[in-house]
C-alpha cells in the first residue's frame, strides 16, 4: 500500500482552511459588518487567488501532463508558492496600508509600485490558469495600448501613459483591478454560489429534476423537456452554464439517451438549457449583478425585465425539442423520474426567501446572506437533507471553486476597463461603431453582436460583458437604445458564447458526459439556442418585452413572440401537428418572422399563417409519417 503524500495532504489542509476562511469572511461582511471597497475587494481576491494557486478550479486540458521528474514537480510547486505569496502580499499590502495610502494619494512610493506590479502579474496568471489565454491576451493588449498610444493610428491615438501612472490607476484606485466587476464578485457572487452549492449538496438538484419530470416526464421527449426545465432553474441558481451542465447533465443526459435521443443531441439540449440559466431570473449569472451595479439600475428591475425574454428563450428550446421528438416518433418515457419530493420540498423555501427579499428592494448582498442562512436552516429540517462533515467540507471547497474563475475574470476585466477609462478608448470605440454603421441602428446592433460573440468565444461570460459594456454599450445608447436594453443585448450575446463554436465550453462539457463528438455537439447546441441570438434584437425594437409598456402591450408582445419562436422551431425541424412539406416550412418561417416583428399588421398576418399550419391535420408529406433523423 502506497503511503499518503504528506505534501499533498498539507496542501489539502491549507486549501480547506482558506476555503473555510472565505465562507466566514463573506458571511461576516454581508450580514454583520460591511467593509469599504479597498478592503473588501482585496481580501476577496486574496482568498480566491490563494485557492486558485493551491490548485482549486484550475483549467486542465487533455494534453496537460503532471510533472514527471522530482525537479519539475519542485519547480511547479515553487512557482505556485511564489504566486500565492505574491497574491497574499499585494492584497494584504493594500489593506494594511489603507490609511497611509489615503494620506499620500497621488504620490506613489516605490513599494506601492512593487505591490501594484505584483498584483497585475498575479491577476493575469490567475486568469490564465482558470480561463485560458483569451482574457489574458485582451488584458495584455489593453496594457500595450496604454503605453503605445502616441504610435496608434487615427482615432485610437492618445498621449500615452508611463509605468508609474498606469500601475497607480490600476492598483491604487477603484478604476482598475478593484473596480465594479470585482466588487460584484466580492459582495454577492460568492454568496450566491455558496447558496446554490448548499442546496445542491442537500439534494436540491435531484428535487428539481423530479419536479420537472412530474410535469413533462411522460410526454414524448419528456426527459429532454425535464432537462430543460431543471437546467433553467439550476442554472439561475448557479449562474454558470458549465457548472450546470456538469451537475444536472450527469443525470439528464443518460436519461435522454435511454429514450432515443442521439448522444450529441442530448448533450446539445443540456448545453443550450444550461446556458439559458444565466438569463433566467431571479438570480441569473454574475454578469447580471454587474449590469445592475454598472447601470445603477436596481437588480430587481433588471430581473423583472429579463423574465419575458428568458421565457421566450425556453419556449423556443422546448418547442424545438418537442417537434424533434414528435417528428422522429421517439418513445414516450415509461415512467417519470422517480424520487422523494415530500422529503426535500422544504429546500425550495430558501429560494422563496431570496425572491421575497429582492422584491422588497433589499440589496443582493443582504438577500444572498439571508438566502444562505435559510438554506443552512432548511438542510436541518429533515434527516434526508442534513449535511455531515464530508458534505460541509465539499460545500466550502465547491463555493471557492465556483468563484475562483469569476474573481479572476472580474479582476482581469478590471484591467481592461481601467485602461479604457484612462485612455478614453471606450468613447472612441463607440464613435467607430456609430461611424461604421452610418448611424443605422440595425448595423450597429449587428456589429455589437458580432463583437460580443467574438470576445465571448475567448472570455468567460462575465468578462465578455464587462469589456463590451465599456466599449460597445455607449454606441447603442447614443443611437437611442434604452440603457437597460443596450446592456441586456450585450449580456445575452456574452452568454451565448457558451454554445458558439469554436469555443463552446458548455457544449464541450455536455459532450464529455455524453461521449459525443465535440464540434458536432457545439453546432447542434448553437442551433437549439438560436432564440438567444434573436430575442435580443426583439427586445431592442419592442420595449414591451422588457416590461417598458402597458400590461396589454406586454401580453401581446409576449404571446406573439412565443408563437413566432414556436413557429420558427417548427419550420426548422419540419414538423408542426404533422410533417410539413417544403412550401409549408417556408410559409411557416415567413409567418414566424412576421410574428417576431413589432408591427401589428405583420403580427396578424403571421399569426393566421402559423396557426393554420400548426393546427392543420391533413396534407403534408405523408400525413405525419416518420422522416429520417437528421444527424
Amino acid at each position: 500500500m502506497t503511503p499518503p503524500d504528506k505534501g499533498n495532504k498539507l496542501v489539502a489542509t491549507v486549501t480547506l482552511l482558506v476555503a473555510m476562511s472565505a465562507v466566514l469572511f463573506h458571511l461576516y461582511t454581508a450580514g454583520f459588518s460591511p467593509m469599504t471597497a479597498l478592503i473588501q475587494r482585496p481580501v476577496h481576491l486574496g482568498l480566491m487567488a490563494a485557492l486558485g494557486f493551491l490548485g482549486l478550479n484550475l483549467r486542465v486540458r487533455a494534453t496537460d501532463e503532471p510533472p514527471s521528474s522530482p525537479t519539475k514537480k519542485f519547480l511547479t510547486a515553487a512557482v505556485a508558492g511564489l504566486l500565492l505569496a505574491g497574491a497574499v502580499f499585494s492584497c494584504a499590502y493594500l489593506v494594511v496600508q489603507q490609511e497611509t495610502l489615503i494620506r499620500r494619494a497621488g504620490s506613489a512610493s516605490a513599494m506601492d509600485l512593487v505591490a501594484g506590479t505584483i498584483a497585475i502579474v498575479v491577476v493575469l496568471e490567475l486568469a490564465r490558469r482558470t480561463s485560458g489565454w483569451g482574457l489574458v491576451t485582451v488584458a495584455l493588449l489593453a496594457l500595450g495600448y496604454a503605453f503605445l498610444g502616441p504610435y496608434m493610428p487615427g482615432p485610437f491615438a492618445h498621449r500615452g501613459y508611463g509605468f508609474s501612472r498606469l500601475v497607480q490607476h490600476l492598483y491604487l484606485s477603484t478604476e482598475g483591478i478593484w473596480g465594479v466587476p470585482l466588487g460584484v464578485s466580492a459582495d454577492f457572487v460568492y454568496l450566491f454560489v455558496l447558496f446554490g452549492v448548499v442546496l445542491e449538496a442537500a439534494g436540491g438538484g435531484e428535487l428539481l429534476i423530479v419536479l420537472a419530470g412530474k410535469v413533462a416526464g411522460r410526454t414524448r421527449g419528456g426527459p429532454a423537456k425535464t432537462a430543460t426545465v431543471a437546467s433553467a432553474i439550476m442554472g439561475s441558481l448557479s449562474g454558470s452554464a458549465v457548472a450546470n451542465v456538469v451537475t444536472t447533465g450527469s443525470l439528464t443526459i443518460p436519461m435522454m439517451k435511454r429514450t432515443g435521443f442521439k448522444a450529441h443531441f442530448a448533450a446539445a439540449i443540456e448545453a443550450a438549457a444550461s446556458t439559458g440559466g444565466q438569463l433566467m431570473p431571479p438570480i441569473m449569472g454574475a454578469g447580471a449583478f454587474i449590469l445592475a451595479t454598472w447601470t445603477n439600475i436596481p437588480y430587481v428591475q433588471v430581473a423583472a425585465a429579463a423574465v419575458v425574454p428568458a421565457v421566450l428563450y425556453y419556449v423556443a428550446l422546448i418547442a424545438a425539442v418537442h417537434f424533434r421528438a414528435e417528428r422522429d416518433r421517439l418513445p414516450r418515457a415509461s415512467e417519470a423520474p422517480s424520487g422523494a419530493i415530500a422529503s426535500r420540498v422544504h429546500l425550495l423555501l430558501p429560494l422563496g426567501v431570496i425572491v421575497v427579499l429582492l422584491a422588497m428592494g433589499r440589496s443582493p448582498m443582504r438577500a444572498a446572506f439571508w438566502g444562505v442562512a435559510a438554506a443552512a436552516a432548511a438542510t436541518l429540517m429533515r434527516k434526508t437533507s442534513r449535511l455531515d462533515w464530508r458534505a460541509v467540507r465539499h460545500v466550502m471547497l465547491a463555493a471557492g471553486s465556483g468563484t475562483v474563475q469569476v474573481a479572476a475574470a472580474c479582476a482581469a476585466a478590471g484591467i481592461v476597463v481601467g485602461v479604457a477609462s484612462l485612455t478614453g478608448i471606450g468613447l472612441r470605440m463607440s464613435e467607430l461603431i456609430v461611424t461604421l454603421s452610418g448611424g443605422h441602428l440595425p448595423i450597429a446592433l449587428g456589429l455589437t453582436a458580432l463583437g460580443s460573440m467574438v470576445l465571448g468565444m475567448g472570455l468567460p461570460t462575465t468578462a465578455a460583458y464587462v469589456v463590451l459594456a465599456a466599449l460597445g454599450a455607449p454606441a447603442l445608447t447614443q443611437l437611442g437604445v434604452p440603457l437597460l436594453a443596450a446592456h441586456l443585448f450585450i449580456f445575452y450575446f456574452g452568454c451565448m458564447s457558451n454554445v458558439t463554436p469554436p469555443v463552446s465550453l458548455a457544449a464541450y462539457a455536455g459532450a464529455a458526459i455524453a461521449r459525443a463528438p465535440l464540434m458536432r455537439t457545439a453546432v447542434t447546441a448553437m442551433g437549439l439556442a438560436g432564440a438567444g441570438f434573436i430575442v435580443p434584437f426583439m427586445f431592442v425594437y419592442d420595449p414591451a418585452l422588457l416590461l417598458a409598456a402597458s400590461p396589454t402591450e406586454v401580453v401581446i408582445s409576449g404571446v406573439t413572440g412565443m408563437l413566432g419562436l414556436t413557429a420558427l422551431a417548427a419550420s426548422l425541424v419540419g414538423f408542426g401537428s404533422r410533417l410539413l412539406t417544403g412550401w409549408e416550412r417556408l410559409a411557416m418561417g415567413v409567418g414566424a418572422m412576421g410574428l417576431l416583428t413589432p408591427i401589428l399588421a405583420a403580427d396578424v398576418a403571421g399569426a393566421v399563417v402559423v396557426v393554420y399550419l400548426l393546427t392543420a391535420r391533413k396534407g403534408g408529406a405523408g400525413g405525419g409519417g416518420r422522416v429520417p433523423t437528421v444527424t
